[in-house]
């Protein structure tokens, strides 16, 4: 499947001149643009999945391509654009724009871009993990007690909401495993939510 990705502004103009650049770059590729995806009016700062962005990159596939008009259509912020990148090419997608001639693909360019995307992923983790261990150390430091004190426990958890689904599929006669898998939990953690809330036995 190709899609055609737009990132416009209000401005309609904009809106054509980047449809035709795409229809013309697809043509270039021996395809045709199966799918449009908009984001009409929408920061390129907002992560993809607060876009309808988001879509492509949850239902493409190995072979899919996806065409838009430049890469910062993709995203405002170089590490989310190399995310975005970097998702495609674990997952076999080709990536092209028009206006900068960019191509993420079986090259030597895509494969240099691999070991970029690792390098500065692993930068961008070191650098989080320092600024939590300087912001832990300086509320330490300033007499913050963290953590949960002794003995105590969350008041809530991530099952808590489902509390009534679970009483229900219990009733049921369905097992705890089953409920694991339905709510995208461990089963031990439906087990030990079952074990904490006897009145649902």
């Amino acid at each position: 499947m190709t899609y055609g990705y737009l990132r416009v502004s209000t401005d309609e103009q904009d809106a054509q001149n980047q449809t035709l650049g795409i229809k013309s770059k697809a043509e270039q590729l021996g395809v045709s643009v199966s799918t449009w995806v908009e984001d009409s009016g929408i920061s390129g700062t907002k992560e993809p999945e607060n876009r309808k962005l988001g879509i492509i990159l949850k239902e493409m596939k190995e072979g899919d391509i996806i065409i838009a008009s430049e890469l910062s259509r993709l995203g405002r912020k170089t590490f989310m654009v190399m995310r975005i990148l970097e998702l495609c090419m674990k997952n076999g997608v080709k990536v092209y724009t028009v206006k900068d001639g960019y191509e993420l693909g079986d090259n030597i360019q895509s494969k240099v871009l691999a070991f970029a995307f690792g390098l500065a992923a692993e930068i961008e983790r070191d650098m989080i993990s320092q600024r939590t261990k300087e912001a832990l150390a300086r509320k330490k430091a300033e007499g913050v007690i963290l953590g949960r004190p002794k003995g105590s426990k969350a008041k809530k958890n991530k099952l808590t909401d489902h509390k009534q689904q679970i009483i229900t599929m219990l009733k049921k006669g369905v097992s705890q495993n089953t409920i694991a898998r339905t709510l995208g939990v461990h089963r031990h953690t439906v087990n030990a939510f079952v074990k904490e809330n006897l009145q649902l036995l």
